[in-house]
């Protein structure tokens, strides 16, 4: 059987999702701002012919966005997952073998085709996202994953590929690797392309020719593999099912300084269901629970804090309320009156399978009743949107809940804010 792998990856996908919605925004530089409208994590190819940066500070980067009316978009992450959903729902109806990669990007493993045109497959992919979702995407084909996403970065720059690259013959993967930078490699970060250009090495077809003792010697052995699948010879499989979390956090800076308790327990409430949303979707259990609070240290006239609480459960839980309960233990703990919080975080470890609980004689709790009340949530959150039945001292108004000042409708996970066709 060939090896064939498809990489397919959504175009500016952050700013493609809000054109979707808003066709005037087509050939408008548009950025998207992080957590609390702190710096750009998401340009438009036009914002970024403009000149403005990944990771960017906002107000940095004012200037050019307000001479050349760049449109400003708070990031709106109820409506990337949800698109993002939909995408790699889609993508999976070309290959029952996929790898959901990240938010915007994913593998097919389409090795057990045959007679079939891979550039008009790759086309087929890429005309089907954009006709049922809207999304731009680009698809590289090749016989490794490495080589797969180096297709796609030159199918998102040559108009010569439209948008899909197929690299299977040797002489057009050795024209291909020639004109990428070793630092462009996936799996290359920037120590390892400075070392390697210190030794001559400067191209990915110059990667692809080292002998593997330098490679293993250099680069370790996750670079031989990298060396390898540029050779044509996969050493990455799919991860079909991804791994299960070690750890897990939800931390979040606040939208304005935060001093009384009452709203500490709100927040950490917040950050801790998530958690436990997260793992019961990994179907495992936990043993610790960590809480952190700490003011902003970049206001120095301004009394510092840092304080943290670790506790160990009794018996191993992924139920939100004994979780809660522990947490809000943490909090009370650590609060301190009289400073000004700037965030604040919940960090579950010790993470085991659900299935592989050992019982404690002495437990009170019900275990039963809070694994049939944790189903009903996860499967009312499913149906109508996350945060639909939420703990009591979650609270309602949410005061330091984080800053967006550039918010957009959640278009496809609130009612009512379903565009209406007049």
């Amino acid at each position: 059987m060939t090896n064939l792998f498809l990489h397919a990856d959504i175009n500016n996908c952050f700013a493609s999702i809000f054109r979707i919605f808003n066709p005037e925004l087509n050939g408008v530089p548009i950025v998207v701002l992080s957590n609390n409208d702190g710096s750009i994590i998401a340009r438009s190819q036009e914002a970024k012919d403009l000149g403005i940066k990944m990771g960017q500070p906002y107000f940095e980067a004012r200037p050019i966005i307000e001479k050349n009316q760049v449109r400003v978009f708070s990031s709106n992450y109820p409506l990337f997952h949800d698109l993002s959903t939909r995408f790699h729902d889609t993508l999976g109806m070309f290959s029952p073998h996929q790898e959901i990669y990240s938010i915007d990007e994913g593998f097919l493993d389409i090795g057990g085709f045959y007679n079939v045109d891979l550039k008009q497959y790759g086309q087929k992919v890429k005309e089907t996202v954009y006709k049922w979702l809207g999304l731009p995407i680009c698809v590289g084909i090749a016989p490794t994953k490495t080589l797969a996403k180096l297709a796609n970065r030159i199918a998102k720059k040559s108009k010569k590929a439209q948008g899909v690259l197929v690299l299977k013959e040797p002489a057009h993967i050795e024209a291909a690797l020639k004109t990428i930078s070793v630092g462009d490699v996936w799996g290359i970060g920037r120590k390892y392309a400075e070392k390697l250009q210190a030794f001559g090495v400067t191209t990915a077809w110059e990667l692809s020719q080292v002998n593997d003792a330098f490679a293993k010697k250099h680069l370790t052995v996750v670079g031989l593999r990298i060396v390898k699948e540029l050779r044509g010879v996969p050493c990455a499989d799919l991860e079909i099912e991804p791994p299960a979390k070690k750890g897990i956090c939800t931390s979040r800076s606040f939208g304005q300084p935060v001093t009384s308790l009452e709203e500490l327990r709100e927040a950490v409430t917040a950050y801790t269901t998530r958690c436990a949303s997260k793992l019961r979707k990994q179907k495992s259990n936990c043993l610790q629970i960590t809480v952190f609070i700490h003011t902003n240290r970049h206001k120095e006239n301004e009394e510092q804090l840092y304080n943290c609480k670790t506790i160990q459960l009794p018996v191993p839980t992924n139920s939100t309320l004994e979780l809660v309960h522990y947490a809000m233990i943490g909090v009370a703990a650590i609060y301190r009156p009289g400073y000004k919080f700037k965030k604040a975080g919940v960090i579950i470890d010790d993470i085991r399978p659900a299935q592989a609980v050992q019982g404690n004689i002495f437990d009170r709790i019900d275990r039963g009743k809070h694994l049939e009340l944790m189903n009903t949530i996860d499967l009312l959150s499913k149906k109508m949107g996350s945060g639909i039945v939420k703990v009591a001292s979650e609270g309602i108004n949410h005061n330091w809940k984080m800053k967006q000042d550039y918010g957009t409708p959640c278009y496809t996970t609130r009612m009512e804010d379903i565009l209406i066709v007049r």
